[in-house]
């Protein structure tokens, strides 16, 4: 560090001892600022840049220790290097100076010698912390910088893992006529359970913005299996006998696999992997009743009673070959008679809590249900 470029901050009651080491730090090409006591100098501090201090320790007011504390406990002024200047009869208070963070000591009358090594070696030790320092900002802006590069390619592959699961679930709705905009509807349901689910003690814990986002995305995927359903029963347009239902009950565990198989190639995508509890479970119910296997309760992954209910509210208020579509009233009467054993039970207050916005984005996602309605008249 240059004497030119250096700013010493000399902190004196006595006007004489502030010019006498003033005139020493001045000859050696240092700038210097001049603080008559503990205030002025802490006041100075607090509105300009110095490269070291040179204090006194027995000051009137406020003593040099007090001065130091003040320094070492300022976050933007620790890391300045104070040299404490003493009479020999005050070295035991000075070492207590050191203790609490001085860089160095010197003894009244100074020595011009001794004066240049101390203030030469305070210097350094403060120049290396600045490169140190300089070292980290810019090893964190790079860090800054990668994360963000990285989070853009992930939202990049994101946004296009999202896009190709949403058109492979559109493939597969689009052997069903009947469905209109009803995965569009799905997600937006689903979001909105899971968020007003998120606000409650119970679910705190296990929805949070990843959940959200992985379930916004993989619910498209719930009926994935009915692309192995043939068609005359998944086209069917009456009633399926016990035969035809029993392979309709098929289609969780065809989606499931065809998943798993996904995932046995491209391991690690939480959205797949959501996309298997939905696909699986969507169609079990909270007494058991549900298949493919019957599970009770909790047993069943939260995802896939969150869409339960959104997948049920949304076949109840659209149009279907054997039936029309219901009011939201109706819906509404059905679900909550449901609750405890179709539904979760939270599920259903959660839905109760977000009703409008159920409704909103029925009206929003209208789809070709008026098309259909039209084509099962014609039909």
């Amino acid at each position: 560090m240059k004497p030119d470029s250096t700013t010493i901050l000399v902190v004196d009651d006595s006007e004489l001892n502030r010019e006498h080491l003033g005139f020493r730090l001045k000859r050696d090409g240092y700038t210097t600022l001049m603080a008559e006591g503990g205030h002025s100098a802490l006041k100075i501090l607090q509105e300009t840049e110095v490269d070291l201090i040179m204090l006194d320790y027995m000051m009137p007011d406020m003593n040099g220790y007090e001065v130091l504390l003040n320094i070492k406990a300022n976050q933007r002024l620790l890391h300045i290097p104070v040299v404490m200047v003493s009479a020999l009869e005050e070295l035991e208070s000075v070492i207590k100076c050191i203790e609490a963070g001085a860089d160095d000591f010197m003894t009244k009358p100074v020595n011009s010698v001794l004066l240049r090594a101390r203030i030469n070696n305070s210097l350094n030790k403060k120049r290396l912390w600045d490169q140190e320092q300089q070292s980290h900002e810019k090893l964190e802006y790079m860090n800054k910088s990668l994360k963000k590069k990285v989070q853009r390619q992930v939202e990049a592959i994101t946004s296009a893992q999202m896009a190709t699961i949403f058109a492979t679930s559109k493939l597969a709705e689009s052997r069903d006529p009947e469905t209109g905009d009803h995965l569009e509807r799905l997600r937006e349901f689903c979001r909105v359970l899971s968020e007003e689910l998120q606000k409650t003690e119970r679910f705190s814990n296990i929805i949070n913005s990843e959940f959200i986002t992985a379930i916004y995305a993989a619910s498209p995927l719930h009926d994935i299996g009915k692309v192995g359903i043939p068609d005359q029963i998944l086209l069917k347009p009456g009633k399926l006998n016990d035969n035809e239902w029993e392979i309709m009950r098929t289609h969780p565990i065809i989606g499931a696999n065809t998943l798993r198989a996904v995932v046995a190639k491209h391991p690690g995508n939480a959205f797949v992997e959501m996309g298997i509890n939905i696909a699986e479970y969507h169609h079990e119910k909270w007494d058991g009743s549900g298949y493919p296997y019957g599970l009770v309760g909790e047993a069943i992954p939260l995802e896939a009673r969150i869409l339960a209910l959104a997948d049920v509210y949304d076949a109840l208020t659209s149009v279907r070959c054997y039936k029309p579509a219901f009011s939201h009233e109706k819906s509404r009467s059905i679900i909550v008679e449901s609750s405890s054993s179709h539904f979760d039970p939270d599920i259903v207050h959660a839905f109760l809590n977000r009703e409008d916005d159920f409704i909103r984005i029925k009206k929003q996602y209208r789809g070709d249900d008026e098309n259909v309605q039209q084509n099962i008249k014609t039909n």
